[in-house]
């Protein structure tokens, strides 16, 4: 196209160059063609297709002579290849709703998360400047064997025997008086001290060019290394030409995963069924960073209360163990429990007095009191039972737990969490019940410290809750508490302690577990027995974006 507009326009040049080069009448001769451009038109430029330039290229080769470098000019045909690879569901039913009556662009946007996918294949990319052969290991491998190369700049000189030349080459320069040129004396005598240099055989023959460059061909074979340019560094990734990296898979992202199981969950009463949910929280990003697991630890006796407003439950609600996703793993993330009761007249602070004065020990000497506390939750059960209300929290210090459980020399470890009287902070301490009751000092923080797919799997028992405070239900007053948490401070002492009993496992969370559920409740292969209690899967609000685009359909 290029080439054509440029024939056309030195085509009009010429035309014109030709009617008025020289004349001295080129401007009247212009006004004229100007007033007569209505019945005659010079067309400067013209309108032309586009040219079809795989086409021309196929009716117009290269004019490549045929050479040792022909390959080097002309692109090889068989250097790129496209394999379909059939795409990985890890449910055993596919998310993405069939396609029934759709609009077409809908049904195209639903048919990107299933189609297979198309994978390029480059042949001859190692040729290229983005791919290195020459790693490391390789360039060691080959200096085997390499006679080491020393140069005198590479030498440094020894103090002493420098020393010693130069005392003697100013003895020797002073015993000189008799040369001829004073200021070439030193030179002179060492030149007529030192051993002649050996005498090159057959330097005056005379030897055919063609000969010559045999001899010299053959000493360089001679002792050659076979990959001689192999031998030179390699280049700093900083100054490499271009990067040709292969991409992997896309594929759903997870972060380092933790399993958590919830064994038992027992106050020194027993008056009402209690709810229980558990998430993930970053005290320095102050944000939530997963979703709720809910879970029903209450005995058969308590559901009964609510049956006449909870429906036959799904085995999908019955999750007691749950897969928390963490990308960013830090001294900041809390694992949150908190838990809930149902609805009931008075403040919130009334409600959870009769959990902090009755103990199970009295459970005889005040059993009218609470036989009246039981017909009243029963009676708030009948009418209220659809409805809760916050009831008390705590908090672990997930990476305490984790360095601490790492620490030990056992598979399983027993660790207690008390929120009572104490000295330091609440998460500095750690009754181990394995070396002893020993306290295990606040972790420092560091990239082993966050590895949550190696520490040894750890059984945690907290005795004691915080009550709700009515007035700080916010999250802004939940990142404060656990601010207060990882200091010593006042704020905590001052909250009086539920006194109850929680059992939880926390350990890495294996890679393929059976009976587990996606976040939408989806069966993940390897589900032999639908009828068995399952293991959620949390998902996760990463702090910082994490870009994954276009992967999976939620």
């Amino acid at each position: 196209l290029f080439k054509k507009k440029v024939t056309v326009a030195a085509e009009v040049r010429k035309q014109i160059s030709g009617q008025y080069s020289g004349s001295p009448q080129l401007l009247k001769n212009l006004n004229i063609v100007g007033n007569i451009s209505h019945h005659t038109t010079v067309p400067l430029t013209e309108a032309v297709d586009p040219v079809d330039f795989e086409d021309y290229l196929i009716t117009h080769p290269l004019a490549v002579d045929s050479g040792p470098l022909r390959e080097l000019i002309e692109f090889p045909p068989d250097d790129i290849e496209v394999v379909y690879s059939p795409r990985d569901c890890r449910t055993l039913v596919s998310a993405v709703p069939e396609e029934s009556e759709m609009d077409p662009h809908v049904r195209d946007c639903i048919r990107s998360y299933t189609e297979d996918w198309a994978i390029v294949i480059r042949k001859y990319h190692k040729l290229g400047t983005g791919f290195n052969p020459n790693t490391l290991d390789k360039q060691k491998e080959r200096q085997k064997g390499l006679p080491k190369q020393v140069f005198e700049s590479d030498e440094a000189p020894d103090g002493n025997n420098y020393q010693d030349d130069q005392d003697d080459l100013k003895r020797r320069s002073m015993s000189i008086d008799d040369t001829p040129r004073g200021s070439w004396a030193c030179s002179i005598f060492d030149l007529k001290n030192s051993l002649p240099d050996a005498l090159l055989p057959n330097l005056l023959d005379r030897t055919p060019n063609e000969e010559i460059d045999r001899q010299n061909d053959d000493q360089r074979k001679s002792n050659r290394h076979k990959e001689l340019f192999a031998l030179h560094p390699s280049p700093d990734e900083e100054e490499s030409i271009e990067r040709l990296s292969v991409p992997d898979v896309p594929k759903e992202h997870f972060g380092q995963r933790l399993l958590v199981k919830c064994l038992s969950l027992k106050f020194e009463i027993e008056i009402e069924p209690i709810f229980a949910s558990l998430a993930l929280y970053d005290v320095k990003e102050k944000k939530k960073i997963s979703e709720n697991f809910y879970f029903d630890l209450n005995s058969e006796q308590m559901k009964g209360l609510l049956r006449p407003h909870v429906p036959p439950a799904a085995i999908t609600t019955l999750a007691r163990s749950a897969i928390f996703s963490i990308t960013y793993p830090s001294q900041d993330v809390f694992l949150v429990i908190k838990l809930e009761k149902v609805l009931q007249q008075g403040d919130i602070g009334e409600c959870a007095e009769p959990y902090m004065i009755f103990k199970e020990a009295d459970a005889t000497k005040n059993k009218e009191k609470l036989e009246k506390l039981k017909s009243q939750a029963d009676q708030f059960c009948q009418r209220l039972g659809k409805y809760r209300m916050p009831f008390a929290w705590t908090a672990i210090h997930l990476m305490n737990i984790v360095s601490s459980a790492g620490s030990l020399e056992r598979d399983s470890t027993e660790v207690e969490i008390s929120t009572g009287e104490r000295k330091g902070s609440w998460s500095e301490r750690r009754n181990s019940s394995i070396v002893g009751r020993r306290s295990l000092e606040r972790t420092t923080s560091g990239d082993d410290a966050c590895n949550l797919t190696s520490f040894r799997p750890a059984t945690l028992t907290v005795t004691n809750f915080f009550k709700q405070e009515g007035d700080r239900l916010s999250d802004e007053d939940l990142y404060k508490f656990l601010a207060d948490m990882r200091r010593p401070s006042s704020v905590l002492r001052r909250l009086r302690p539920i006194t109850a009993q929680l059992k939880i496992d926390i350990s890495p969370a294996p890679e393929n577990p059976h009976y587990c559920l996606t976040p939408e409740l989806l069966q993940v292969k390897l589900y032999p027995d639908s009828r068995v209690r399952p293991t959620r899967e949390i998902l996760e609000f990463p702090a910082r974006d994490v870009y994954v685009p276009n992967t999976t359909y939620r």
